[in-house]
């Protein structure tokens, strides 16, 4: 069973980081203050593979952290 769980965290884990270096930016760094990112400022909203991949990583990190507790419940380190 621990063995299960520490494959599906590693899992997750990768999946998570896979996840979010997919996702578009939402800001442009230092220039946005300085007036190139004003087109973003307003009515900027997630759509499409934006708004997927914002729900896939809130969902991914659910479950990489209940998995994480449980693993470390099962190994009795708190």
């Amino acid at each position: 069973m621990i063995t299960a769980l520490e494959i599906i965290v590693v899992i997750l884990a990768l999946l998570i980081i896979g996840v979010v270096v997919a996702q578009k930016s939402k800001t442009q760094g230092m220039g946005a203050g300085f007036g190139g990112g004003a087109d973003d400022l307003f009515g900027s909203r997630a759509r499409g593979m934006d708004a997927l991949l914002s729900k896939m990583t809130i969902i991914l990190s659910v479950l990489f952290a209940v998995c994480t507790f449980v693993l470390g419940r099962l190994m009795h380190t708190f």
